[in-house]
């Protein structure tokens, strides 16, 4: 899992839109005393009053007038969190391509392989060192059996790539571990709305880590209008 954020769309834009709902704009001047252990970041934005910010986004909840904001990030995750990521529709995403790159298994070395054991049976064993090259590949979890299974899964993809099976055939026997990265666009309103489910107790392990590393990608001038929205 990784999380980095790329471009991010500066305060004044939506300090601008609220002040535009009352034809009240903000005077071009610096914030002279910070409110907050947020706000204190906002002093490096010239002309936003945060403090309106914080009242009309977040304690009135006319939250339209924060959309303006868009945050742009690169994540890495399994395909099953993938999964999850689809269910959030207020959003821009663009997905590392399973026909395109699966071609990245291909000069692999084997990850698993049958053995003889003393009874003469033949077993089926991840290799020495197959796991930690496998990571590379598979986003493991805290059960050993899972993550086992998960690598036998990964070679049975190696053979299939190595065979010159095409990759949209291939790609139907991938594991739901099998990393994939994307960009992804958000605006704030549904940035809260996101961080609100996702760092829930209840929200799958893998997209809790990533969203509470998404919270912490953000810019720290800008966490007052989220940090709420985090469990």
């Amino acid at each position: 899992m990784s999380v980095k954020l790329l471009h991010n769309t500066p305060l004044w834009i939506a300090d601008k839109a609220i002040g535009k709902c009352w034809d009240k704009p903000t005077p071009d001047v610096e914030v002279k005393e910070p409110w907050n252990e947020y706000t204190a970041f906002a002093r490096l934005a010239p002309g936003c009053n945060v403090e309106r910010m914080e009242r009309v986004a977040n304690k009135n909840k006319h939250a339209s007038t924060i959309e303006h904001l868009n945050y742009t990030f690169d994540i890495t995750m399994s395909r099953a969190c993938l999964q999850e990521w689809s269910r959030h529709r207020m959003t821009s995403l663009s997905v590392k391509s399973s026909r395109y790159t699966l071609k990245e298994l291909k000069d692999e070395e084997p990850f698993a392989d049958y053995v003889c054991d003393e009874d003469g049976d033949y077993e089926y064993e991840v290799v020495e060192g197959g796991s930690e090259r496998a990571k590379k590949y598979l986003v493991f979890t805290d059960d050993d059996l899972v993550n086992e299974a998960s690598v036998f899964n990964l070679e049975e993809l190696r053979k299939l790539i190595s065979l010159g099976i095409a990759n949209d055939k291939a790609k139907y026997c991938l594991p739901e571990c099998y990393k994939t990265s994307m960009v992804w666009t958000v605006n704030a309103r549904s940035l809260q709305n996101f961080l609100a489910l996702r760092t829930s107790k209840a929200a799958l392990w893998e997209i809790r880590d990533i969203a509470y590393a998404v919270y912490y990608a953000l810019p720290k001038s800008h966490r007052f209008l989220f940090a709420d929205s985090v469990n």
